[in-house]
């Protein structure tokens, strides 16, 4: 078991690490840098090393520095979490060269899997049926012709990375040159180059994904299926598991491919096989990702099973304790970022004055919210994942929309009231779902907002906080002019109209 383990993250992601490695007898050690100095992941590891400014590019994407200080404080292991350099094939050598055991895949897998072409030919050697696509297009004269051969509309995509970036979707042969010079532009400032390739864009499709965890004795065990089809902008924000899509026999053929896919790759560690699924039910491998996943937590209500601790263990070499998961009732996550769903979703940036998390049967809440915390716009506007489980889906929902209305953030926007909508919509309810379920059901639509009296509640609610904390008059403590007038966007909390109206 190793003794001391370093944390290559930040924020809620890095405080779920801190809590695992407690629990499994390991010091977690945790960077941070200058906009992070009293976050909570810091707060609660037992040492942590400042790793330079707040740009992400000087601090948590540098390699050499964290490096630097994984020697310093005597590590024996390195988490990189998910998100900045979890699926960097660079940083994972950089550990094992530094003797340093890194807590994922090999290098060689990650460098593998993280081209999408390359991992296309992988499958398709598997025989694991792929979404049409092409090949690393060169030129735009290469990406036109290979359009044409796949047909519009199409998905151009970056072949590295993820999260939404370098992606485009091209509905006619005018709009073709100018996707993707943006799409590569935006590849290069995410990712490092701005290599892509085409995809057949499928519509109405599911986004479904197989989550797998291998021990290096050749052991595979697949933890079920994740509906992953809400999403803005290839951008997910609800998942839930399992798949109201997904049957017996589908779950079944998943499992079989995501297992086919590990053993093709002599994959280790956590990993998830990304799947499209159409209406007929059949499935298209879409990409894998080499790392733990933002919504391993529903995966965790339903199975029983901590990905984290055992994603270390496995890193350990040891073997899994277990061969197969039983799945138990049903579990939802909602990201909760800091974003204005009244304005088109725009990031918000600002202190969080005031927070309170909801709690009670079968609501976990992963944050490293605290009052206080500065909310910049360098890093993932992400700040909370809430989920619920229940003993059926509609209990889990009910839970869910309990939950929401609960969660108290003032001083910033959230997409808290748009998980309410999403929560209370008919089609969510049947499980009616697609990868364009946003856009058909939600884009554009808005709320009244908060009225007169809500706000004068929600302001008297703070204050009354406020003073409990400290006596004073200082002008701070007042509520902003502003708030007292708002009547066709939210106010400064995003608890919602409803939410507030019934809690206080």
């Amino acid at each position: 078991m190793f003794k001391k383990l370093l944390i290559a993250n930040r924020g809620e992601i890095a405080l779920r690490i801190v809590r695992a490695c407690r629990e499994i007898g390991i010091t977690p050690v945790a960077v941070y840098s200058e906009a992070d100095r009293n976050s909570l992941h810091v707060r609660n590891a037992d040492e942590a090393y400042l790793i330079g400014p707040a740009p992400a590019r000087e601090s948590y994407l540098n390699i050499k520095r964290i490096i630097e200080v994984a020697k310093k404080a005597g590590v024996d292991a390195v988490h990189p979490g998910y998100g900045f350099l979890a699926e960097n094939a660079d940083f994972a050598q950089a550990c094992v060269d530094a003797d340093i055991t890194w807590v994922g895949p090999s290098p060689e897998c990650i460098r593998t899997l993280g081209d999408k072409v390359q991992a296309r030919k992988i499958m398709q050697e598997a025989g694991i049926p792929v979404v049409p696509g092409s090949e690393e297009v060169t030129s735009k004269g290469k990406a036109a012709s290979a359009a044409t051969g796949i047909g519009y509309p199409i998905m151009i995509k970056a072949t590295a990375g993820g999260g939404g970036h370098g992606m485009r979707t091209v509905y006619r042969p005018e709009e073709l040159p100018m996707a993707l010079e943006a799409a590569s532009k935006e590849a290069t400032s995410a990712f490092g180059h701005g290599a892509l390739y085409l995809e057949k864009f499928l519509d109405p499709v599911r986004h479904i994904e197989v989550q797998i965890i291998a021990d290096s004795m050749g052991n595979v065990v697949s933890l079920g299926e994740r509906e992953c089809s809400i999403q803005r902008r290839h951008q997910k924000m609800i998942e839930e598991a399992p798949s109201t899509a997904v049957k017996p026999t589908l779950r079944r053929h998943l499992e079989e491919m995501a297992l086919r896919a590990a053993k093709a790759t002599g994959y280790t560690s956590v990993g998830t096989l990304e799947f499209l699924v159409d209406r007929k039910g059949q499935a298209n491998f879409l990409e894998m990702n080499t790392r733990l996943q933002v919504e391993h937590p529903v995966t965790e209500l339903v199975t029983g099973v901590d990905l984290v601790a055992d994603q270390i263990l496995v890193a350990t070499g040891e073997k899994l304790p277990y061969r197969k998961a039983s799945i138990q009732g049903w579990a939802i996550e909602c990201r909760i970022a800091a974003e204005d769903p009244f304005n088109n979703f725009l990031p918000s940036v600002g202190t969080v004055s005031f927070v309170s998390v909801p709690g009670g049967p079968g609501v976990r809440v992963d944050s490293a919210l605290y009052d206080g915390l500065e909310i910049s716009h360098y890093y993932d506007p992400l700040i909370a994942k809430l989920c619920t489980w229940g003993r059926t889906r509609m209990e889990a929902i009910q839970r869910m929309r309990r939950a929401l209305r609960e969660f108290k953030i003032v001083g910033i926007s959230t997409n808290i009231p748009f998980h309410l909508q999403v929560m209370e919509d008919q089609h969510f309810i049947q499980g009616k779902l697609d990868t364009a379920f946003v856009e058909r059901r939600f884009e554009g639509r808005r709320e009244n907002g908060l009225h007169e009296e809500q706000v004068a509640l929600l302001a008297a609610a703070v204050l009354t906080h406020r003073k409990g904390e400290r006596r004073s008059s200082e002008p701070d403590q007042r509520p902003r002019a502003g708030a007292w007038r708002l009547r066709n966007r939210p106010a400064r909390s995003e608890a919602g109209a409803r939410g507030w109206q019934r809690s206080i």
